[in-house]
């Protein structure tokens, strides 16, 4: 709930269906300024509400068991990155006394005191789901044991494991004038002992890092039935702590996790930026400490101890009862329970490319194809420069890589390029956070490859997916372009639903060459004609769209938008949203994350929807559809895929791309079938209130409601089917699995 918004409760009825219904009864909140910041909702604490819903996906039983533990860890994750970042950025402000209101009009003191209580909150429901889902485990076969339900059997066994595969990389810290407090690096978990030895009863305290190196939880032989049992790693540390400290008794411990700043800080000036990123990481894996979860009820001789060495005090740490680290819960993800967790889907590969026996230029120089990931492979994507490659009519290839992985294929099909003598250019932005050190490695990687490697901008970041193929066809020189939502990373594009565009048009082509040449040569593109890039574009061409929709409406004409992204938080164009909403244009977004926009208020944007779909994949591509006088859905309409959130950051600090579809049967695709199902979706949808809350309809008995993920998995995208068209969308239903 938001605490700008003047209390008047009131009952709403959620219809997630945004296709087939209309919009609710805007509330009028005549105590509601609509022209001040009240009108915006606060960026961080609607990032909170996110992880709320994917908190309460640990708890929908519509998931497979193991996919709600899944769920659980990703939103520890989640959290400790918002710390990392965000809560450090404001931290950094508080500190320097900066007082400059987010969009809301909140400072940062009243943000971090916001977010304090938002976020003890959800960790301590974190808590609660991890005792109920440990419950279900077990009536499945999985058992998490304590050290005190061990049995003299199981006690040798992890004897045995305790000394063969952890005793060698323990090193226990002695904490005394001699042995100053060690640093403790960030996600680093660490267990205080508080020793007496027998023989004198002298005191000692000691720190005992949890290595990263050894499984978090540790299996044990299996039990009555093929039960599964597991053991977390630190209570057998504390069952063999004697193996440590021969001769001393445990008068208490507790343990402890810490979060560290994660930004970068980089010279303006600097004259190498690859070896001031190398310098940054360093710099960054001693950060200042952000946050400290410890275990509830620690001595308080090791509280003292451990707060005085970090600097903290006692509301700068969180005492958790329960599990500390709740992102480690990923390990829990059993390959051998299958059958709890979702039916294994295999990626399709299109049926045009196989019509053309996987030959990728011939699949495009039919007609454009647009692949929606993770449902159709994105194999053809790295076979799309894996081909050009090998191919010896393809003389150059250009590369944008925001996101790589540390052995990425993409990687090796560019190198491969390389050292085939074609012209290789990789733009790579080592400014990707928390991939700088896998970017930097596999620059040095290309360059050693013989590719031209380029880095951008020190104050824009390269985040547009973007790819050229220029292939000599006769006389001509043919350019074949990709065009992505998201990153060029084979891992993530297995659960992040993105689009890659296809397409040997000449115009689009043209364009991307400019933007390539713009990235490289900081030569400002001119002319663009189907391509919009920010950050000297995007937005005005925006807004500039938007206002068509208004001026649609005051010529009688129908003014709609639908549009699809992962953060919705610039002012400007929120603004510009609440006017056309005034105007009579009806907007209905797809926003997963992030919203700053008050939907459905009497005035001020009675006129607009928002939900966030919340499921089985990671909602990732950004679409954006604008009726253009004709109404959604309509073969008049103007569709767009992008790299780009509604973000200041993406549209003004950002190289990003807008790209425009005219091809039918891709047009027909992203509208008809892609928006259309995501805004048909009823089973994965979170409806945003006004108040800043998300609501789903309640369950009902037989409820098969309609999802847009099992609709994706079973319809193959529309372009990428050999001889159909835009006619030939098809219709939104789908099994009645769940």
């Amino acid at each position: 709930m938001d605490g700008n918004l003047p209390d008047q409760p009131v009952e709403r009825t959620v219809q997630s269906d945004f296709l087939r219904n209309p919009a609710p009864e805007p509330l009028d909140l005549p105590l509601l300024d609509k022209n001040s910041r009240d009108r915006f909702f606060n960026r961080e604490l609607s990032w909170l509400q996110f992880n709320w819903r994917v908190l309460e996906e640990a708890q929908n039983p519509r998931l497979p068991l193991l996919e709600r533990v899944r769920m659980l860890s990703i939103s520890g994750t989640n959290l400790d990155e918002f710390y990392s970042v965000r809560v450090a950025g404001l931290r950094e402000l508080e500190r320097n006394g900066i007082e400059t209101p987010a969009l809301d009009g909140r400072t940062p003191k009243e943000q971090l005191v916001q977010i304090d209580a938002e976020a003890r909150h959800l960790m301590h429901v974190q808590q609660e789901v991890w005792v109920a889902l440990i419950a279900e485990m077990e009536k499945v076969g999985i058992d998490i044991l304590v050290r005190t339900e061990l049995d003299d059997a199981d006690r040798d066994y992890l004897k045995q494991v305790f000394v063969d595969q952890i005793f060698p990389i323990l090193t226990p810290l002695a904490i005394d004038p001699a042995h100053p407090f060690p640093f403790i690096p960030n996600t680093g978990l660490t267990l205080a002992l508080q020793l007496k030895r027998k023989k004198d009863k002298r005191v000692l305290q000691s720190l005992l890092p949890i290595p990263a190196q050894v499984q978090r939880f540790i299996p044990l032989p299996d039990g009555p039935g093929g039960t599964q049992r597991l053991i977390m790693l630190e209570e057998v540390l504390l069952k063999f702590i004697d193996q440590l400290f021969p001769g001393y008794t445990v008068d208490g411990h507790c343990a402890f996790r810490l979060l560290r700043d994660s930004d970068l800080e980089l010279e303006d000036e600097a004259e190498d930026l690859l070896r001031e990123f190398e310098i940054a990481l360093k710099r960054r894996r001693r950060g200042e400490v952000i946050r400290m979860t410890i275990s509830a009820g620690a001595p308080s001789a090791l509280r003292d101890v451990i707060f005085g060495a970090l600097g903290l005090t006692s509301d700068e740490a969180i005492e958790v009862e329960g599990l500390l680290g709740v992102s480690d819960l990923g390990a829990l993800i059993l390959d051998t329970r299958k059958d709890l967790q979702w039916p294994a889907f295999k990626p399709r590969v299109p049926e045009r490319v196989q019509d053309f026996e996987g030959d990728i230029f011939a699949a495009i120089r039919q007609k454009d194809m647009l692949l929606h990931h993770p449902y159709e492979t994105f194999d053809i994507v790295v076979d799309f420069l894996r081909q050009a490659a090998r191919d010896p009519a393809v003389v150059a290839i250009k590369q944008t890589l925001y996101r790589t992985s540390n052995e990425s294929s993409i990687v090796e099909a560019l190198c491969e390029a390389a050292e085939e003598g074609k012209s290789v250019t990789a733009l790579v932005e080592l400014k990707a956070r928390f991939d700088e050190a896998a970017n930097i490695r596999q620059s040095r990687r290309l360059e050693r490859a013989g590719a031209h490697v380029v880095y951008g901008f020190l104050d824009l970041k390269t985040h547009a997916k973007l790819s050229t193929v220029v292939r000599r066809e006769g006389a001509e020189l043919v350019t074949y372009t990709h065009f992505g939502t998201g990153n060029y990373h084979p891992i993530t594009a297995r659960f992040y639903t993105d689009l890659s565009f296809f397409t040997c048009n000449k115009q689009l082509g043209h364009d991307a060459t400019k933007v390539f040449n713009f990235i490289s040569g900081y030569v400002e593109p001119e002319g663009l004609q189907q391509l919009s890039v920010s950050p000297m574009f995007l937005k005005r061409d925006l807004l500039a769209m938007i206002h068509n929709e208004v001026e649609a409406v005051k010529d009688g004409k129908p003014g709609v938008i639908w549009a699809k992204m992962n953060a919705l938080i610039d002012g400007d164009v929120i603004d510009a949203l609440y006017t056309a909403s005034q105007a009579g244009v009806k907007i209905d977004l797809v926003v997963r994350g992030i919203c700053g926009l008050r939907p459905g208020i009497k005035g001020l944007s009675e006129n607009v929807r928002v939900k966030s779909i919340v499921g089985r994949f990671l909602e990732h591509s950004r679409i954006v559809c604008f009726g253009n006088g004709y109404g959604l859905p309509d073969k008049k309409a103007r569709v767009f895929m992008s790299s780009a959130d509604w973000m200041g950051r993406n549209l003004n600090h950002r190289v990003e791309s807008l790209v425009e579809i005219t091809n039918k049967t891709v047009h027909a695709q992203i509208m008809s079938q892609i928006m259309a199902a995501n805004m048909a979706d009823r089973a994965n949808s979170w409806v945003l209130q006004p108040d800043g809350s998300y609501l789903r309809e309640p369950d009902e008995e037989g409820d098969k409601r309609f999802n847009c993920h099992r609709f994706f998995m079973e319809n193959p995208s529309l372009s990428g089917r050999g001889s159909v068209g835009a006619k030939d969308v098809p219709e939104l239903m789908h099994s009645d699995e769940t």
